[in-house]
């Protein structure tokens, strides 16, 4: 194969005086090199090229593809869960049907499923919380402060509760007065908090409860303290208060396996593990299926022509011997990785 001159060809801006050195503009100057060098040929100007060119899959909306990517990764974890629920819950029977005492294998398949369990957040990309909950926005955990519930809340005189989480000067100031209402209370103490990556909010069933991110829960959990004014909380120094979190949907390392009785209710646990992991799985689907919806949904005319231009483009270069040619094909499978593609294609299943 003949290589030719690895200098940038020039290349020719539409409009320009084809007569003029203004003409030619060297493609380096334009930034016409590596994965752009597919459109460093010579643009024929066509109706649909006033907008500029855009680039396929770098085009595409960044957040888009992170959804794509992230239901994807939860879709993965929750079937191979689920997959291997069902197992156990076979074995689990047949061992109750037939009465059979627990051996070595049973219990390693119980520890098999704990141990892949515990990778919940990273095998899920951080998209599934404890409770299966999905979102694209990161796992959280929620939880509840001793001594911070309405019931004690409301009542009482005006009081300054102090509130300090992850200990040196990271100290929030709470304002509680007679007659708020629970919805302000909540507000109050959202306001206060989250600056240290901690919300608050009133549950379904009307409880004050905080929530932070799964990662900063350790620390989170290790250093609330609260300080009041002798009324609701007492006063002096900041005074180290127990946070709970809230229990697991699927909580493996409780279950046993050491006689029929604690085999029957690990079965029972891991009947209603299955259905709460299944309908995570149908929440996580329909979450895939409205991403896929607003990828149908994107109008391509807007850069059909372009693309249009730019797949020409690259099929006229690589038909010629030389440096450019293969400088467009490696730039094009630049960055494709078997991840990508597979996101892509599940789309179209």
């Amino acid at each position: 194969m003949q290589i030719s001159s690895a200098s940038t060809p020039p290349v020719i801006v539409p409009g320009a005086n084809a007569g003029s050195n203004a003409s030619a503009v060297d493609g380096t100057a334009l930034g016409l090199n590596g994965e752009n060098a597919a459109t460093a040929t010579p643009v024929t100007p066509t109706n649909n090229a006033a907008a500029p060119l855009r680039r396929g899959l770098s085009n595409w909306d960044q957040p888009l593809q992170g959804d794509i990517s992230g239901a994807q990764q939860a879709l993965d974890f929750l079937e191979q869960s689920a997959a291997q629920l069902r197992s156990l819950k076979s074995d689990l029977s047949t061992r109750l049907a037939t009465r059979q005492r627990s051996d070595g294998a049973l219990e390693a398949r119980v520890r098999q499923f704990s141990n892949s369990w515990r990778s919940r957040t990273s095998a899920s990309g951080g998209t599934l919380d404890s409770q299966l909950n999905f979102s694209t926005k990161g796992s959280n955990t929620s939880f509840t402060v001793r001594g911070l519930n309405l019931s004690n809340l409301r009542g009482g005189a005006r009081e300054v509760i102090a509130v300090s989480i992850g200990g040196g000067q990271n100290v929030r100031s709470v304002v509680l007065e007679p007659g708020l209402s629970d919805e302000q209370i909540a507000q109050r103490f959202n306001d206060a908090l989250a600056p240290a990556g901690v919300r608050a909010e009133i549950s379904d069933d009307g409880q004050l409860t905080f929530s932070t991110a799964e990662s900063q829960w350790a620390n989170v959990r290790d250093t609330i303290s609260l300080q009041g004014g002798g009324i609701r909380f007492p006063g002096g120094q900041l005074t180290r208060v127990k946070a709970d979190a809230e229990a697991p949907q699927v909580d493996p390392d409780t279950w046993q396996t050491t006689d029929l009785e604690s085999i029957r209710t690990t079965l029972a646990q891991v009947v209603q593990s299955l259905s709460k992991v299944e309908q995570s799985i149908a929440s996580v689907r329909q979450a895939l299926a409205q991403v896929a919806a607003r990828v149908q949904s994107a109008d391509p005319t807007a850069t059909k022509g372009g693309m249009d231009q730019v797949a020409q483009n690259f099929v006229s270069t690589t038909k010629q011997p030389g440096y450019q040619s293969l400088l467009s094909i490696t730039s094009a499978l630049a960055g494709i990785s078997r991840e990508r593609v597979m996101s892509l294609l599940r789309l179209r299943s």
